[in-house]
């Protein structure tokens, strides 16, 4: 099986199609809120009278399940209130300070392949690093983007150790995905404790300004836009969604 690291990087519409909408919420955004809202967008593009939508918020503190989530990787229950995600994956926390950005995108229109589609988000999201530069690097045998961290201890097999700054978790009906990517800018990482993050243990969780980098939610996300055009073609900034319901 070919390696996402070999996949193509491009997920750009392979039919004309109008550039994808790209909103930021501001302050928090309820989860329950936010997965009824995925489900009628994504339910809207697949019956043509929506486009495309990344969605861009951040979360009080909880933790989501997916659905390969083990109980076991639960470690403190009740710290934080747990959701049931409906995305692929385990654990994984959302709070201020990290940036959630829900992709729903008709791969019809893109390319009709799982595997290559993650491999894009990896894309996306290590162009948007690299913009601070910092190195994300992709693992074949986990999900996510990790960075190397040679000022730490080794693992114990002796390599060095390294963190994860970005956490991938999908879901796709009838070739429209939703759910997407997660990244820490300056989450309290210690919130993190509460989980066995995506079910993988003995690895740390970073985030950009845990890496000295004093870089803020508009900074990143302007980089996240630039790199997301790059992979996946023409986005347009519309106004948030709370705007948008009252408007």
């Amino acid at each position: 099986m070919t390696k996402r690291s070999q996949l193509s990087a491009s997920l750009r519409p392979s039919v004309p199609s109008p550039p994808v909408e790209w909103r930021i919420e501001p302050g928090l955004t309820p989860y329950e809120g936010a997965l009824a809202f995925m489900e009628e967008r994504a339910a809207a593009i697949r019956d043509g009278v929506a486009g495309e939508l990344i969605w861009l918020v951040e979360h009080p503190p909880l933790y989501t399940a997916g659905t390969s989530a083990r109980a076991e990787d639960l470690i403190e229950p009740d710290r934080f209130p747990v959701f049931d995600a409906g995305r692929g994956g385990e654990y994984t926390y959302h709070g201020p300070g990290q940036r959630v950005a829900y992709a729903m995108l008709d791969l019809k229109r893109r390319k009709e392949d799982v595997r290559a589609f993650v491999a894009a988000l990896e894309d996306w999201i290590i162009a948007a690093l690299a913009r601070f530069n910092v190195r994300g690097e992709r693992r074949d045998d986990r999900i996510g983007v990790w960075v190397v961290r040679p000022d730490r201890p080794p693992l114990p097999d002796g390599r060095p150790a390294e963190d994860k700054i970005a956490a991938i978790g999908i879901r796709l009906r009838r070739w429209v995905s939703f759910h997407g990517i997660a990244v820490n800018v300056e989450p309290d990482l210690s919130h993190f404790g509460g989980i066995v993050p995506c079910g993988i243990s003995g690895y740390g969780v970073t985030s950009l300004v845990d890496l000295g980098l004093p870089v803020t939610m508009a900074d990143f996300d302007i980089a996240l836009k630039a790199a997301f055009e790059d992979v996946f073609g023409p986005a347009k900034t519309f106004g948030s969604e709370k705007q948008r319901r009252s408007a």
